[in-house]
């Protein structure tokens, strides 16, 4: 593959298409889940219904070859851009509507697969239009603009349908139920406007991205690389071991992950911290997400310092004792902002900072190979399963054991993911990249 040369500074596309991948994954796959707790949902549907969400992203290795054959990058970053741009604004007008809630999960579904669309193409304009040189330059600003998605979905607009819902609206924050649908179409209306003017930003300054050496010419042909990618993917020494790691690693977070909020915004009387939405958006989509961002940071010198084999169970422990932190403000409801504050910020530090463990061993240990991007993306692809397993089911436990006995079981979901990585197979050299064993005898 040869990177194209790009006709003006990435810094004019970059940050802005990483940017709106996360707006639109986070805003599809974590906000929809408030947004459904705040219409009346009870917690078992709402997990359920965003965590079905993440199923596009989860199985976009089997069609990224296929979109990679037509047209451009960018063509495909624009057309997914503006589609989920008009797919907001249907969103937002469909809520107008009475029994609205079908039609409203159907376009959130075909919406996933536009975004994971989107993230098939973005990523590949990256790669084909930046040497590798300049990807190791721009990596860190790639890596922040997707962060700030998360902080502007889940944190800015999340308290934003908050302060709407309460200074313009007029309505109580503590009562769940239609009153809330006001300020979610308004939400919509914004993240559609937005979408639509950064796909016009894109249209005019990011490049159309080069042609991959092993681009299929056809569908034949697709079909049989991603074939290949599979047998030589199961072909690797220790897969089976490489695969329990990628879908237990998070398990316990995959839990955490959706009831966090939840036990946030729920009512003192049913076992929650009785915030509201604007407290939510600040806390758990700002403070805590820039905890993310500081723990991944010091994370990834740690590993860089250290070496990976060293210290993932380390960076395990990080990902999962933390998680107490829930079952200790379930137990003692604190009313301060400041500590529950605390609380959420040490979890996602100490997240963020065991995480970056999980993307490092897949980009050393399971990605190396023939199919290097497809087998890393496969392996995120567990990672999304297991997030979206968990995120299904989560709501229905939740409701059925209560909070306390629920953040106990979370803790207990720490015990496998120890185990795998416990057992994790280091077989390729951190330094030299390649298994010295098996990188002759086996095409991976």
């Amino acid at each position: 593959m040869h990177a194209s040369k790009p006709s003006v500074s990435p810094l004019l596309w970059v940050p802005t298409g990483y940017f709106m991948m996360a707006l639109g994954y986070v805003m599809l796959t974590t906000v929809t889940a408030i947004m459904f707790k705040n219409l009346g949902m009870d917690n078992g549907k709402a997990a359920q219904y965003s965590s079905l969400l993440i199923l596009a992203y989860t199985v976009k290795p089997l069609f990224a070859p296929f979109v990679e054959m037509y047209r451009t990058k960018k063509f495909f970053v624009l057309c997914a851009q503006v589609l989920i741009g008009l797919g907001f604004i249907g969103i937002a007008l469909v809520m107008a509507l009475p029994n609205y809630m079908a039609i409203l999960m159907a376009l959130f579904w075909a919406l996933s697969f536009v975004g994971a669309t989107l993230d098939i193409a973005s990523d590949g304009v990256y790669v084909t239009s930046l040497d590798s040189r300049a990807q190791s330059l721009y990596c860190g600003i790639q890596s922040l603009s997707w962060n700030v998605g998360p902080i502007v979905a889940a944190g800015g607009m999340v308290y934003l349908s908050g302060w709407l819902h309460v200074n313009v609206f007029h309505h109580d924050a503590a009562v769940f139920g239609p009153d809330w649908i006001e300020s979610w179409r308004i939400i919509f209306f914004l993240v559609a406007g937005l979408t639509l003017v950064l796909a016009l930003w894109h249209a005019r300054f990011m490049p159309d991205g080069a042609r991959a050496e092993n681009t299929p010419s056809s569908v034949k042909a697709a079909g049989h690389i991603l074939m290949d990618s599979f047998v030589t993917l199961f072909q690797k020494r220790g897969i089976w071991r490489m695969i329990a790691f990628a879908f237990l690693f998070r398990l316990s977070i995959g839990f955490l992950e959706k009831i966090g909020p939840f036990f946030m915004v729920d009512p003192v009387a049913k076992g929650g911290l009785g915030l509201n939405n604007e407290m939510l958006g600040l806390i758990y989509g700002t403070y805590g997400l820039a905890a993310v961002l500081l723990g991944s940071l010091l994370g990834g010198l740690y590993v860089a310092k250290r070496g990976l084999r060293e210290t993932l169970f380390v960076l395990c422990c990080a990902v999962n004792i933390p998680n107490v932190t829930f079952l200790i403000m379930a137990v003692y409801l604190p009313t301060s902002l400041s500590l529950i504050t605390a609380g959420v910020m040490i979890e996602k530090f100490f997240f963020g900072f065991g995480a970056v463990g999980f993307m490092i061993y897949l980009m050393q240990q399971l990605a190396p190979g023939k199919y290097t991007t497809t087998h890393y993306a496969f392996g995120t692809g567990i990672m999304g399963l297991c997030g979206m397993v968990t995120g299904a089911i989560s709501g229905h436990l939740q409701e059925w054991m209560g909070y306390i006995t629920y953040f106990i079981f979370v803790m207990v979901a720490t015990i496998p993911s120890f185990i795998a990585t416990w057992f994790a197979p280091f077989y390729i050299d951190e330094a030299a990249g390649e298994d010295p064993e098996n990188s002759r005898a086996v095409p991976a």
